[in-house]
């Protein structure tokens, strides 16, 4: 059977150099799963692979497609589907990478269609949030569906809202839509995580904002002020940088912003992928480690 070996991690880990060894050993492609790594105007602040990084191994979904091309996980779940259907065709093997969590769930697994709401209830949600009761529909996800609450980013609205929209319509937990089991894939799953002690995490994050910095972040920011009210540039690196150029906070506190909304997502991250008990845990340096647990 054709295997996919997918590396997981939270942010920061060493997940693209660890695939792209794996990748090389195994003579096949990598498939990323990063949502903020297929645009191709966002290269420094979503830590997209080098040239010299992408030249060591064939890598598909990266600076796939600009950012005023909307791109959802339905898509992406065909189109990475696709792919893989294209790399078994010459190997046994492909490496999947990536740290949005959804995105590897559908490629994993699928991705369960969510139903419609009623055009009242978004617009209900949508005016609380403009109202600024986003709190309220905190307390309310956090009710309704502790689980995602748990994980969710409570910064990022949309997701709040996408997630009560779809309990209010199913009457189910958003939680268990989008963790739902689905037919299995017609190839064998294995599943590496990369985690290592909390402190030196913590640093890898912080050095690389500042080299983020050093090659040039805040031009890279700047460059992309007439797309700033696009849903994709409401990121981590992205929207910290725009209040400094609007003048609302120093560069020294965007810089703090940033390591520490990272951080907080790292963490997030692993809440995220300690829920799947097949997950394979090694240090990120543990190539031979990797390699033992593909051996079978």
């Amino acid at each position: 059977m054709k295997r996919l070996i997918v590396i997981v991690g939270p942010t920061a880990i060493g997940k693209t150099a660890a695939a792209i060894e794996v990748a090389r050993r195994l003579q096949t492609e990598i498939v990323s799963c990063d949502s903020r790594q297929f645009y191709k105007e966002l290269n420094i602040g979503v830590a997209r692979p080098s040239i010299d990084e992408l030249n060591a191994a064939k890598h598909h979904f990266i600076a796939c497609r600009s950012v005023t091309e909307p791109y959802n996980v339905f898509e992406y779940e065909q189109d990475a589907l696709k792919v893989l259907n294209q790399i078994f065709k010459y190997s046994d093997s492909a490496v999947a990478v990536g740290g949005s969590g959804l995105y590897v769930d559908a490629l994993c697994q699928g991705i369960n269609v969510m139903p419609d709401p009623k055009p009242e209830l978004r617009a209900e949600l949508s005016g609380k949030i403009a109202k600024g009761r986003l709190d309220e529909l905190l307390h309310e996800l956090e009710r309704l569906d502790p689980d995602y609450y748990a994980v969710v980013d409570k910064r990022n609205p949309i997701r709040i809202q996408r997630a009560l929209e779809t309990i209010y319509t199913s009457g189910k937990k958003y939680s268990e839509l989008i963790g739902k089991s689905l037919p299995e894939r017609p190839f064998e799953i294995v599943k590496i995580g990369l985690n290592t002690e909390r402190s030196i995490l913590k640093e890898r994050i912080y050095s690389r904002v500042d080299k983020m910095l050093e090659m040039g972040l805040v031009d890279e920011v700047t460059s992309l002020l007439p797309y700033r009210n696009l849903n994709t540039l409401n990121t981590v690196g992205y929207k910290e940088i725009f209040g400094f150029i609007d003048g609302y906070k120093s560069k020294e506190e965007a810089i703090t912003e940033i390591k520490n909304h990272t951080w907080q997502y790292a963490k997030k991250q692993i809440t995220w992928l300690k829920r799947y008990k097949e997950i394979h845990w090694v240090e990120p340096s543990d190539i031979q480690g990797i390699l033992k647990i593909l051996e079978y």
